[in-house]
């Protein structure tokens, strides 16, 4: 654990459409994320956010599929993976613990009208990825071994125990 970082407990969904595409959001870090590529700030992250007070890991959420991309009453799966570390890209720097749990949607349509509003880092946009994509992108991407996960889920293997990730240098 992190001495000098606040801890923020945080819930975040690989959401699935039907095609089994991912859904993540693309941030700009207040740091460059590749010092050789000092311009380069763009990062991609899953939906989700920090656990309000009294609130399980779950009702976040769902709370937060809500406000960041407008599907309410999200059903939320098993968790299938965790990634606890200092994590520099935001704004306000913390030491992460988040739980990634797994949400499928009936289809591809999300709102993201209001998640400009509910972020710290500017949102450049939102991206729905293949498998192919995501494995193959030279894009920053995090937590380190989301592809793979990703891949591991939409075939239907869920892992017994939560997979650790861990953050890129983040």
């Amino acid at each position: 654990m992190s001495n000098e970082l606040p801890n923020r407990d945080i819930a975040r969904a690989l959401v699935f459409d039907p095609a089994d595409r991912l859904l993540l959001i693309a941030y700009e870090a207040v740091r460059p994320i590749d010092p050789a590529r000092p311009e380069e700030r763009t990062f991609w992250f899953m939906p989700g956010g920090g656990l309000e007070a009294g609130e399980t890991h779950e009702e976040a959420c769902r709370r937060e599929l809500s406000e960041e991309i407008g599907v309410v009453d999200a059903p939320i799966g098993p968790c299938v993976a965790t990634c606890d570390g200092a994590f520099h890209l935001f704004r306000s720097g913390r030491y992460a613990r988040e739980r990634y749990f797994v949400v499928r949607l009936p289809d591809d349509r999300v709102d993201t009208a209001r998640l400009a509003e509910t972020e710290d880092n500017p949102v450049l946009g939102v991206r729905w990825w293949t498998l192919d994509e995501l494995a193959a992108s030279n894009e920053r991407i995090e937590p380190r071994g989301l592809a793979a996960l990703a891949r591991r889920v939409a075939a239907g293997d869920r892992p017994a125990a939560p997979v650790a990730l861990s953050w890129q240098g983040a």
